[in-house]
């Protein structure tokens, strides 16, 4: 008994690592062609977050806390019509395998913007937006240990 839960164990711990990710998707899709895409490192959002009074204008949200707790961004933005669907069902296959919570969803005139996170009460891990437009799609995910209430707020402000 003891060997057979081991082994599944061992099973579910293999078939997690080879999960998609926005890495991932961003290492997949990266270099196809008309694709633009962006990747900001820890490194880099560490250096942002020493900037003082890092705040959004009009708003008493300082993103300097959020900016040095991302990991990582990963911008996938294409107009191939050949490899949108595949990036489309690699986005949902990530999502729908990382039990992210769908935030929002806007549908306007054929366009359509779902936001998600994936977190605890009080922090969020990751944040995956996925932008379907036409020929368009817009994969952008944000990794890191992001507090919710500062990242509610943010988004709040953004919406206004």
């Amino acid at each position: 008994m003891k060997r057979i839960i081991i082994i599944a164990t061992l099973l579910l711990a293999s078939i997690s690592a080879f999960a998609q990710s926005g890495k991932s998707i961003y290492q997949k899709y990266s270099d196809a062609e008309n694709v633009s895409a962006v990747y900001i490192s820890s490194a880099m959002f560490r250096m942002i977050g020493k900037i003082p009074d890092l705040n959004v204008e009009g708003s008493e949200v300082n993103l300097a806390p959020i900016i040095q707790s991302l990991s990582g961004l990963y911008i996938i933005s294409s107009e191939n019509p050949k490899i949108n669907s595949q990036i489309k069902a690699d986005a949902e296959k990530f999502i729908n395998g990382g039990e992210y919570e769908l935030l929002m969803e806007a549908k306007d005139n054929g366009e359509t913007v779902r936001m998600y996170t994936v977190g605890t009460e009080k922090v969020v891990n990751s944040f995956v937006m996925l932008s379907l437009d036409g020929n368009e799609i817009n994969f952008i995910c944000v990794d890191g240990k992001m507090n919710r209430d500062d990242l509610d707020k943010l988004l709040a402000d953004a919406m206004k």
